[in-house]
């Protein structure tokens, strides 16, 4: 489309006396970029997976509700734990998935903890076989921010499940 003289002269017209404008002060906003965030989310994820050995026979004793306390901790936090006294923020269903799924699964959930910076989280493996449930303390001894773990009360899934105590940044 082009413009005819006349037009061009009444906008001429129009805008007589006026000052250019110089528009030097806008600062365009920086766009996130989402691979690199995705990237260092995958790390984190992976570095979770690094902590689970399958190898790794930790102390436990099976013949009695799972439990397990970190070094330097409260030892009022198990029995706390036992009680129900804390709540979990985030539950993780593992019913009917694999070993490595549930692994990776648990991965996702340590590092929700720690990136929404959840202090109790609950774990529900279910009954089944049992392979999950004898499992599952074994994996979660292993993470450094891992502070307590304790078969879950009644409320929370009782015997088909766990809860943790996990560290924060307060």
């Amino acid at each position: 489309m082009t413009l005819d003289q006349d037009d061009i002269n009444l906008f001429r017209e129009q805008i007589k006396g006026t000052k250019k404008l110089r528009q030097d002060t806008y600062i365009a906003p920086r766009i996130k970029n989402k691979r690199k965030q995705a990237y260092n989310e995958l790390v984190q994820q992976q570095d979770n997976l690094f902590y689970f050995s399958d190898q790794y026979e930790p102390l436990l004793q099976e013949d009695q509700k799972v439990r397990y306390l970190r070094e330097g901790e409260d030892s009022h936090l198990l029995k706390q734990l036992r009680r129900g006294d804390f709540e979990p923020e985030l539950f993780l269903d593992l019913h009917g998935l694999t070993r490595e799924q549930a692994k990776s699964e648990l991965a996702v959930l340590l590092h929700a903890c720690e990136k929404e910076n959840v202090h109790c989280a609950g774990i529900m493996t279910g009954y089944g076989t049992f392979a999950l449930k004898l499992q599952i303390p074994r994996w979660l001894v292993q993470h450094p921010k891992v502070r307590a773990l304790h078969q879950a009360p009644k409320e929370w899934g009782g015997d088909a499940a766990f809860l943790i105590l996990f560290e924060t940044v307060e």
